[in-house]
């Protein structure tokens, strides 16, 4: 199969990788659409695909093609390859914010829609992917993406769009959350008297040998939460720092309130 990009960013430049190296496309068949010159040519050496300045070459020469760009440049690609897209195409979108609709409204006769939703962990084959699509994409191009998007990490298919308003609140936007609490964990090891790369060692294996724990064994966060937790210990009385200052709230909140941005973005 034919694949194309439109777009040579870092996510696009994840997803490439992962599927050449899982070995789900051959970079023969790939062609990527990116306006910078060295970007191009970084791309072309590194991957050896080919490469053009032409976003309507892209569409020509693909079969499934992924709209890689930032929302901002949505208007300038709609202009370039409205009604250029043949009923045998197909649209991968990860465009954070940019529905189905606006999409079909923007391609004009593009019917055959995938709207991926990936987070950044994708560029170390450890993302989260949600993703849907609408009835005219064929089982050809679902189980391309499929297999795409499994070299990148792990995805999960919704039949409703709205879905991934919330994993775009959750696992699109999570990482940011986790990296904040990292960071905090290390300066708080600092604080209470740790050399900082001391604290930092601790604090990153702490945080993943937690989540490996949790997918091994199966078990609720609340169950482990509570084997750590001795009567009257130093866990409890962390615990008790955390639930005073609104912690758990807090991040309710958060993807809550990107959750809402989500859709207002949506809306234009």
């Amino acid at each position: 199969m034919k694949i194309g990009f439109i777009g040579g960013g870092t996510m696009a430049e994840a997803i490439l990788r992962g599927m050449l190296d899982a070995g789900v496309a051959d970079a023969g068949d790939v062609l990527i659409g990116e306006p910078v010159a060295a970007r191009r040519d970084y791309l072309s050496l590194q991957y050896s695909v080919a490469a053009t300045d032409s976003n309507a070459a892209v569409v020509e020469a693909s079969e499934l093609i992924m709209l890689a760009v930032k929302p901002q440049d949505l208007p300038k690609v709609y202009a370039d390859l409205r009604s250029q897209f043949s009923s045998n195409k197909s649209l991968l979108s990860i465009v954070a914010g940019a529905r189905i609709e606006s999409l079909f409204s923007g391609f004009g006769n593009c019917r055959s829609i995938i709207r991926v939703m990936p987070n950044t962990p994708a560029q170390i084959g450890q993302g989260m992917t949600m993703w849907t699509c609408t009835d005219r994409v064929s089982q050809t191009h679902r189980d391309a993406t499929e297999s795409i998007l499994s070299t990148i990490g792990d995805a999960v298919y919704v039949d409703d769009e709205k879905y991934l308003d919330m994993a775009t609140a959750l696992s699109a936007s999570g990482p940011a959350y986790v990296f904040l609490m990292l960071e905090a964990l290390i300066d708080a090891g600092v604080y209470v008297g740790l050399p900082r790369d001391t604290a930092r060692r601790l604090a990153l294996q702490t945080v993943k040998g937690s989540v490996a724990l949790v997918s091994e064994t199966g078990q609720h966060p609340a169950a482990l939460k509570d084997l750590v937790t001795s009567p009257g210990g130093t866990t409890a009385e962390g615990l008790q720092a955390l639930e005073r200052a609104g912690v758990p709230a807090a991040i309710v909140d958060a993807v809550n309130a990107a959750y809402l941005k989500s859709i207002r973005l949506g809306q234009g």
